[in-house]
């Protein structure tokens, strides 16, 4: 059955989703065109709900390794609950103490804020006075956020104690237009340690300044449609951060669109939020569940399950206290999960691996065939889905492209995975698969507030004439494209961002799609990751990544290709436990760092490279000839990959300068 189907009738495009193929949606409650008033919305309807939830912190312990090191660990209660109701009013109060210390409707205001309840409040109340907000990765390195909160020109800035401790203590001395700091969390802070010309203030302190009679009782314009909501720094994998402007109406039609392929979404689920609410899938994923009355629990990376770095020996991660229903996830998370239960499945006895086989491909082959197995689920994938508190019934994947072996797992083990795609500059939007659709690869049909188009791309061989599939570049147009990057007019920055005779907004990913018969979308490349090796051989780095991080033995991998040189190298970050094994076997006994320096398992990682590229299928000249061991994971603080672990290239080209030089010098 088609999902999408071409307008033109040409296979090129443009695509729209079969039920909207005479107009594209633009909101999701009608007259509801703002952020603002989807908040009031909610609140209408859900008043007495619970709305936003916190984990109480009730001690930090300290726990000593196996390898001696010291680890912070924490010991948590329950979650306490703030209703709908409650929410806007913290929301009104702090939206009143803030135009209370100065700030004007239009004028941008920043937040640099580890994702927390606070966030969204104070997201709610610059919605509803109309000061555009900024927001900033909070593992964005000194010198962006210096760049973006000059560049937007921000006097009050929104951040957490903890933040100003760490990241911004270097960087604000070095950020000419700010006035007021306001700080979350309950930390002391000392006003000595930052410049004199800051007036610093705890969200309270702003809060109950904002119920003053002389503050709370002033009149104020709310936002309209075309007003600007958000600026939002991307990490980028290329170069200095740019800012993307959203409208309220970009915003809300992306949503719109979002929200139609959720099944029965409402108030009886519950979203676990630990993702970066400076990114677009998080903010729209909160902003959404809001919308329809769902309860949001706050969480972090490092506490979500019980395994999680920071939860204490014995103590319940925030899935297993929270029991969430929906949860959004970029695909390095998802790949954690399935490498802790095979961990697992390794430890147990033959005969309980085997009979958890054999129900994995029985359920495999229901999953397929569109059906469930009640029974598989009953007695094999129990106590797995208790890793995410048991009653998770769908997840969301997006961020990055979701390896076909790990989707297939969530897809077995937990609950329907659908996939989506979309970019800061489509506001989130632009396709998501369905959740009865089990194929892998896909990223679903365009969303009824979206349409695509193909490009053809000759250099890198992709045409709509291509068979068995058009392909070519992927344009998204419709409401939820985004107005362009801030302060960058003229700069040619704008140039993948226009607008058609008909009026309406389009933006040129960069990415390379194929559309299927029924019209969706699978991504098959990336122009940036397209390299042409000396003797003109294209080799999509992407591509290679992704079969090769097939393999238990590599945790994350990164492919560089030279113009100027005939084969490929990789940096690669081995999973500890494999390779230590690997290295027993091999007779090297070392310390983690001298094992990753050491040639031997250089040469046994590159065995295993070869092998999974050859069952990969990949070209001889798609393999990597030469390796460099990472003893160090790349997390977002490392600066190797964003917010969404997608890889920096030009970061870690810098980083292995040196490993590169002997890498391809060495010949």
């Amino acid at each position: 059955m088609a999902l999408a189907r071409s307008l033109s009738g040409r296979p090129e495009g443009p695509y729209r989703a079969v039920e909207r193929a005479d107009a594209l949606v633009t909101q999701d409650f009608e007259g509801v065109d703002t952020l603002d008033k989807l908040f009031v919305h909610a609140v209408k309807r859900f008043s007495q709900a619970s709305c936003l939830g916190t984990r109480e912190v009730l001690s930090e312990e300290e726990e000593k390794q196996p390898n001696g090191k010291i680890f912070k660990k924490l010991v948590l209660g329950d979650y306490s609950w703030m209703t709908y109701e409650e929410v806007s009013q913290a929301v009104e109060s702090f939206g009143s103490g803030l135009a209370a210390l100065g700030q004007q409707p239009h004028n941008t205001i920043a937040i640099f804020c580890e994702t927390r309840a606070e966030w969204m409040i104070t997201a709610q109340a610059c919605f509803r006075r109309n000061f555009p907000l900024v927001t900033m990765y909070a593992t964005l390195g000194e010198d962006a956020v210096a760049y973006g909160l000059n560049q937007c020109g921000a006097t009050h800035l929104i951040t957490s104690t903890e933040l100003l401790r760490t990241k911004l203590k270097n960087v604000l001395s070095a950020v000419s237009g700010l006035q007021h700091v306001i700080y979350a969390g309950s930390d002391e802070v000392c006003h000595a340690d930052y410049p004199q010309s800051l007036a610093m203030h705890s969200m309270q302190e702003v809060m109950e300044l904002g119920t003053k009679p002389e503050n709370c009782e002033q009149h104020y314009k709310r936002p309209t449609a075309s007003d600007l909501a958000v600026v939002m720094y991307t990490s980028g994998s290329t170069g200095k951060p740019k800012g993307v402007k959203m409208q309220h109406s970009n915003l809300i039609a992306g949503m719109a669109g979002q929200c139609e392929r959720i099944p029965g979404l409402g108030s009886q689920d519950t979203y676990i939020a630990y993702l970066p609410l400076a990114h677009v899938l998080e903010l729209t994923a909160e902003i959404s569940c809001v919308s329809y009355g769902c309860r949001l629990g706050y969480s972090s990376p490092h506490t979500l399950t019980d395994q999680s770095s920071k939860i204490k020996s014995g103590g319940k991660g925030d899935c297993s206290v929270l029991k969430p229903t929906l949860i959004a996830a970029v695909p390095e998370i998802m790949d954690r999960i399935c490498k802790n239960v095979n961990g697992k499945l390794r430890e147990m006895s033959v005969i309980q691996r085997t009979l958890f086989k054999v129900g994995y491909n029985y359920k495999l082959q229901k999953v397929s065939q569109g059906a469930d197995s009640p029974v598989c689920n009953m007695l094999f994938f129990k106590r797995v889905n208790l890793l995410l508190g048991g009653c998770v019934r769908l997840m969301l994947s997006g961020g990055a492209p979701l390896s076909a072996s790990t989707q297939r797992f969530m897809n077995v083990c937990f609950c329907p995975v659908a996939v989506g795609y979309g970019l800061t500059e489509t506001c989130g939007a632009g396709t998501i698969s369905e959740f009865s659709d089990y194929s892998t690869g896909r990223v679903g049909a365009p969303l009824i507030c979206s349409e695509i188009k193909l490009r053809d791309w000759p250099e890198g061989g992709y045409t709509s004439q291509d068979k068995p599939h058009p392909r070519g570049e992927i344009l998204i147009g419709g409401p939820n494209v985004a107005m362009g990057y801030y302060e960058s007019e003229g700069e040619g920055e704008n140039d993948n961002f226009w607008v058609d005779e008909a009026g309406q907004r389009w933006f040129c990913t960069g990415d390379v799609g194929e559309v299927h018969p029924d019209g969706c979308l699978q991504i098959v490349d990336r122009k940036k990751d397209l390299v042409k090796l000396q003797a003109g051989e294209y080799v999509s780095l992407g591509k290679v990544e992704a079969a090769l991080k097939n393999s238990p033995l590599i945790d994350n991998i990164c492919v560089y290709a030279s113009s100027d040189q005939n084969y490929l190298i990789s940096f690669v970050v081995p999973n500890q436990k494999q390779l230590t094994e690997l290295a027993k076997k091999n007779g090297v006994e070392e310390e983690w760092e001298e094992l990753c320096n050491h040639t031997k398992m250089e040469e046994e990682v590159l065995k295993v490279i070869k092998e999974i590229a050859v069952t990969s299928k990949l070209e001889r000249f798609e393999v990597p000839q030469r390796i460099r061991l990472s003893s160090e994971a790349w997390t977002p603080e490392t600066g190797l990959v964003t917010d969404a672990f997608k890889l920096k290239r030009k970061e870690l080209k810098n980083h292995y300068i040196k490993d590169i030089e002997r890498l391809y010098g060495a010949q």
